[in-house]
């Protein structure tokens, strides 16, 4: 975590910066004047927890995804660190290279192997260049389902770790044939034999997550988004502009309960107060015991059931009405043979 003084806030945490000013100055006396101001800095610091604990009390789905985004918080690599052991990375799609936005290899959970997948941002401008902002080229997703084939031939779980603001929308990606490759994983991944949970630590945009989300259970962090689409661009479209992000976060219901609810995640794993980016040992501490307890849940059951429970959990998910077919009245234009016009009867 950054130290006190190089943390980044948001808008809203700014009543949480104040006080560390607060405790910055303190500090800077206590040290001019060699006066012990311990108790009152820990004070502030007992006051920095009840307003992280007030403020996120309350978030709207706007303030959510900001969180999900948040500078300091931890992606992939630091969950990978904090949460198991003796990780060997593994590169390349041995097709076209290998991509710095898509990261995985195997590694120990409680004693475990396991392969870990997942998208990878940069923590400074340098290596958000180098890891193109977690966005993945067709060759990191050819890469991660190497990597899916490789851990079940080996019969090792799979877990991904989603954390992306889409695929790579470039002219270059989609003539190395971006859609396919994104297809190609959802299809693939619905027939491993091999246990996969999936879990949304930051953002879950449109088939960039999709392509390495498709799991036996698949889990949301508390304030992480998942949707077809991020508010801005959502905006861009309805309205024309990203003055409407706000709204457009509320309609796409993209938070962790709204998901919860529509049957898309099968649970919730809660953050550190005010969020993973205050403590990324105490969010890892958090999700731990889930994969663990999931993953046993999961290998005791046959692989060609979990295939076929992986199968039915997709198909079954969204909500549809379907309307009665109605007689219709074809009118035809005389001097041209073809339908100018479908009328459905009302019988009402």
């Amino acid at each position: 975590m950054p130290l006190d003084k190089n943390r980044q806030f948001l808008d809203f945490e700014k009543p949480i910066k104040e006080l560390f000013d607060e405790i910055e100055k303190l500090r800077q006396t206590a040290e001019k004047t060699k006066v012990d101001l311990s108790d009152s800095i820990n004070k502030l610091y007992d006051q920095v927890t009840e307003r992280r604990r007030d403020i996120t009390a309350h978030l709207t789905p706007w303030q959510k995804v900001q969180l999900s985004r948040h500078p300091d918080r931890p992606y992939t690599m630091k969950y990978i660190e904090k949460l198991s052991e003796n990780f060997i990375e593994l590169f390349g799609d041995r097709n076209v290279k290998d991509d710095k936005a898509m990261v995985g290899g195997f590694a120990q959970l409680d004693g475990e192997t396991v392969m870990f997948i997942g998208q990878q941002k940069g923590t400074n401008t340098k290596m958000r260049q180098m890891r193109n902002f977690g966005m993945a080229n067709p060759e990191g997703y050819r890469k991660a389902l190497r990597l899916m084939k490789l851990a079940e031939k080996f019969n090792k779980p799979i877990i991904t770790l989603i954390d992306t603001p889409g695929a790579f929308p470039g002219m270059e990606a989609e003539e190395r044939g971006q859609g396919e490759a994104i297809a190609r994983n959802i299809y693939e991944m619905i027939r491993l034999k091999v246990p996969v949970i999936c879990v949304i630590i930051g953002e879950g945009a449109s088939g960039g997550a999709l392509g390495i989300g498709v799991g036996d259970r698949v889990f949301m962090l508390e304030n992480s988004w998942y949707s077809v689409i991020s508010p801005e661009n959502c905006s861009s479209i309805l309205w024309r502009s990203w003055d409407q992000k706000e709204k457009a976060a509320e309609e796409l219901r993209l938070t962790p309960d709204n998901m919860l609810g529509f049957g898309l995640i099968d649970g919730i794993v809660p953050e550190p107060i005010g969020g993973a980016h205050w403590d990324y040992n105490e969010a890892a501490a958090l999700l731990k015991p889930q994969l663990i307890q999931t993953l046993q849940e999961l290998k005791n059951i046959p692989a060609e059931l979990r295939i076929n429970n992986r199968i039915d959990k997709f198909t079954k998910m969204g909500f549809w009405d379907e309307l009665p077919e109605q007689p219709e009245i074809i009118h035809y234009n005389e001097q041209e043979p073809e339908i100018i016009d479908i009328i459905p009867v009302n019988h009402e």
